[in-house]
């Protein structure tokens, strides 16, 4: 006896799957997820203290150091005589300074490695060297 055929009987198995069972089924799941996701949310109510705060503002002093290729230095675009250099570098400790130096290319390791120890001598410990990516 075949289910599915009426009249002439076949002997060959029925081959259509019912997907309206897996459909409901589904649908339960689909109902049943979404009434339960928002108890997923598990919070805990906290008191927390309140204070009162200011935002920093305080970017470090940038000194703008550049040495030309005759080895002059030049202090945010002002010339400074090399014996000048260690009281300006003491003159400006305030809240650690950065030391942003640009050198010519044809200038002297000497002149870079020189104003890089007065730097040092005198605290500033951050020293970024600026460079040209175009070349």
């Amino acid at each position: 006896m075949s289910f599915g055929s009426f009249g002439e009987s076949q002997n060959a198995p029925m081959v259509d799957i019912n997907t309206t069972p897996l459909v409901d089924v589904m649908l339960v799941l689909l109902v049943i997820f979404i009434i339960t996701a928002p108890l997923f949310h598990q919070a805990i109510p906290i008191d927390l203290p309140k204070v009162s705060s200011t935002k920093l503002e305080d970017k470090p002093e940038i000194i703008q150091l550049a040495i030309d290729a005759q080895g002059l230095v030049f202090w945010n675009g002002e010339p400074v005589h090399r014996s000048a250099l260690d009281a300006r570098f003491a003159a400006s400790s305030s809240r650690e300074p950065e030391l942003h130096l640009r050198a010519d290319r044809d200038v002297r390791y000497e002149r870079v490695a020189d104003v890089m120890a007065a730097a040092h001598r005198n605290g500033l410990v951050k020293i970024a060297f600026v460079t040209d990516p175009g070349r």
